[in-house]
């Protein structure tokens, strides 16, 4: 199984873009991007220095950028991509990128949606001096009560020996002096304290336009940065997008999703290097690629032909599917099971695994077509569940 995995703010370096746009159809295509985004991106991923493309303003919308337009050049015929894509996922704001390459929102939303987070981070990390931490190695359990002890937030949980550190530089300043035993601290070159209660200004002014962003479901496994779990409601992709702007990223339970899933390869979209080089430590036996320029496209789409399968999530406009979140036992409301129509929203069971239950709900409702799966029986993430017919459809 292949999952195309696109990375965070922090993964740009100066000049990262140059080989990229001697091609004029991506020089053309990322033109058009950044004329959405009303960002001269073009010049900030060749000629600006790393400071300039620190700014969080210009960092985001250019890893967007970078994202989609190097998918069309991965997939010639983005249509083709569904047949080999078992899942994708995104480091923070790469969830943008992965969810336009999903198909829950266009290329022209995820610039003006990632435009507008860049600026509200930037302008609510300008309220409080903030920062992160990188935390390497050390006992995870002693990590995160030492992060806790110094009012601290765990803004991203990457797996295995690396836990990132977020809050006011006095707090940060005050664990640099009193450090977990056997960790290396890293301080991050980035404006604030991301994923963490400082940003939340910026969460309502995202979610308000959101409200005006039309979705589609997505057409393979969306795996979310969250929780690790598989979301198939657009609305729902959506809503975390927007949700994360102050919540913890927890990568490493993105990585048990795909170690559920079965994966084989991973394919990280340029600005590439930090998510496969995670990957090659939690992911042991797992192929990686990083994708950095555009002369290694063939050997990428080899890559991609050699662990590709169709996640067996595309639709039609009469179908819709509702899938399981996670790894577990599904388990059948009685209510649901009983009954031929669903209105939209009804719980139809949930996944219960080791570490937690969740429920698993019909957004859309609609009429009972075909279970997929018996009560009690064992499901992988993202495995369709339900078949629904949606009311009023032909």
């Amino acid at each position: 199984m292949l999952v195309i995995v696109a990375p965070g703010q922090g993964a740009q370096t100066p000049g990262f873009l140059s080989p990229w746009l001697a091609d004029p159809t991506f020089a053309a295509r990322f033109d058009w991007l950044s004329t959405v985004a009303g960002i001269d991106l073009a010049h900030y991923g060749t000629e600006a220095d790393a400071e300039a493309i620190r700014d969080t303003r210009i960092a985001q919308p250019l890893l967007v950028a970078t994202g989609l337009v190097a998918a069309l050049e991965l997939f010639p015929h983005p249509a083709d991509a569904f047949d080999q894509i078992g899942a994708v996922a995104g480091h923070s704001v790469g969830e943008i990128a992965a969810a336009a390459g999903a198909r829950v929102i266009t290329a022209e939303q995820a610039m003006v949606l990632v435009r507008e987070r860049g600026r509200a981070m930037a302008d609510a990390a300008a309220v409080t001096p903030t920062g992160m931490t990188a935390v390497l190695g050390g006992d995870r359990e002693e990590v995160l009560a030492a992060i806790d002890k110094h009012g601290l937030t765990a803004a991203n949980d990457n797996g295995p020996g690396q836990i990132v550190a977020a809050g006011t530089m006095e707090q940060l300043a005050a664990f640099a002096e009193e450090p977990p035993a056997k960790a290396r601290l890293m301080p991050l070159s980035v404006a604030g304290a991301f994923h963490t209660r400082h940003m939340e200004p910026a969460v309502g002014h995202l979610a308000s336009l959101a409200r005006s962003v039309s979705v589609h479901d997505p057409r393979t496994r969306v795996i979310s940065n969250r929780d690790g779990k598989v979301v198939h409601d657009g609305r729902d992709v959506l809503a975390r997008i927007v949700g994360q702007i102050a919540s913890p990223v927890r990568w490493d339970l993105c990585l048990d999703a795909m170690e559920d899933l079965g994966v084989t390869g991973i394919l990280e979209m340029p600005p590439a290097g930090t998510l496969t080089g995670i990957a090659k430590r939690a992911l042991k036996g797992v192929e990686t690629f990083a994708l950095k320029t555009p002369d290694q496209l063939d050997d990428a789409r080899a890559f991609c032909e050699k662990h590709g399968e169709s996640s067996g999530l595309a639709t039609t406009p009469t179908w819709r599917m509702v899938v399981s979140p996670a790894k577990g036992t599904f388990h059948i409301a009685a209510e649901a099971a009983d009954s031929e129509v669903l209105p939209p929203g009804t719980t139809i069971g949930e996944v219960a695994s080791l570490r937690d239950r969740t429920a698993v709900s019909a957004p859309h409702g609609g009429q009972v077509v075909e279970w997929l799966v018996e009560d009690g029986d064992l499901v992988s993430p993202g495995q369709p569940l339900l078949r629904l017919h949606p009311e009023g459809g032909q």
